[in-house]
């Protein structure tokens, strides 16, 4: 190739593979936690109130309380050894996993980001790019679509790519709830996890993040993605949805949210002769302190509390074998054709 004198120099040509999660606090003390709510609690598609009404509620109460409450909850799940959230130890696994698992003879290049906090999206995309990746795909770990997350992840991808002069071609993996692999992978790990239990589950909650009904009367189609999966991954095993029940988590403020509520759920439970309660969250693709904290130390005590007797939380996929084989089909069903 002739160049130019002083011509930059032009690296070979690869693709390149984002991977994206949600986002985690750096740290657990009050400050740390009240910058990560901040960008998390002002982001558009997570909260729709209109601006002159949700600016005074964040930040004149919620990032008053919220960063001293959440960053209890965090301490309880840190990962001390690596100093961060189990979060970001298991999708940065995924990501060098998948990596090694695709090889790609020196023309495909994995990273990953996160939407909130770090590393951040921009920053990820950029070293993509001085990397000499002309092509790039973004893997947003969500199952389910929501506006509220793959939409809100994919738009900060965007953003950062408005600001090249030079864009890369850009493809995104689809939703994949009733992906055969993903179904085969969340099948596989709930019946591994209940043979080597020592008691029988008597019920299965498969349990979603919530949403605001408001949400899916606009259109949304995550409660209908949900659905999907907890059918087939009982169509899977065999169970009856009376059996393997769907609920949702994490609701916050006084809006409905998705129903049935997973707390309200937990709580009656026992009094209808529930007494051994298995649950699993299949749209998390890693243990965070959604799963951890909320789910197998808040649920569990109040499980216990109204009179339950044996309880578990199943683990997320994280970087387990199924995982990576999972997210590296994933993966090459958008690679394909493309380096």
């Amino acid at each position: 190739m002739n160049l130019p004198p002083n011509h930059p120099p032009i690296l070979p040509r690869k693709t390149g593979l984002l991977i994206m999660n949600l986002g985690t606090p750096e740290a657990t003390d009050y400050w740390s936690m009240r910058r990560y709510l901040k960008e998390f609690l002002s982001d558009r598609r997570v909260i729709e109130l209109p601006r002159f009404l949700w600016w005074p509620i964040l930040n004149l109460i919620i990032l008053s309380f919220r960063p001293t409450k959440s960053g209890n909850a965090y301490v309880q799940i840190w990962n001390k050894e690596r100093n961060e959230s189990p979060l970001k130890t298991f999708t940065r696994a995924q990501a060098e996993k998948v990596s090694a698992a695709l090889a790609g003879g020196g023309k495909l290049v994995v990273d990953w980001a996160m939407r909130y906090g770090q590393p951040p999206v921009k920053e990820r995309l950029e070293a993509l790019k001085a990397a000499g990746c002309n092509k790039i795909v973004l893997f947003p770990l969500y199952p389910q679509y929501s506006a509220a997350t793959t939409a809100t992840a994919l738009d900060k991808a965007y953003e950062a790519l408005q600001g090249m002069r030079w864009q890369p071609s850009i493809r995104t993996v689809p939703p994949y709830f009733d992906h055969p692999a993903y179904i085969d992978a969340i099948a596989a790990s709930l019946k591994k996890y209940m043979d080597g239990l020592s008691w029988k589950p008597d019920r299965i909650l498969l349990a979603f993040h919530g949403l605001p009904r408001e949400y899916l009367d606009k259109g949304d189609p995550y409660h209908c993605h949900c659905q999907k999966t907890a059918r087939l991954v009982r169509e899977k095993l065999g169970m009856s949805a009376d059996f393997a029940q769907i609920v949702f988590q994490s609701r916050f403020g006084k809006a409905e949210w998705l129903k049935p509520y997973a707390q309200d759920t937990v709580e009656g439970l026992p009094a209808q002769g529930v007494k051994n309660l298995l649950m699993i969250s299949p749209g998390f693709s890693s243990d965070c302190v959604e799963t951890l904290e909320e789910l197998a130390i808040g649920l569990q005590e109040t499980f216990h509390e109204n009179g339950g007797e044996n309880f578990a939380v199943v683990p997320c996929l994280n970087d387990s074998a199924e995982s990576i084989a999972m997210l590296t089909r994933l993966a090459q069903d958008e690679l394909s054709g493309w380096m």
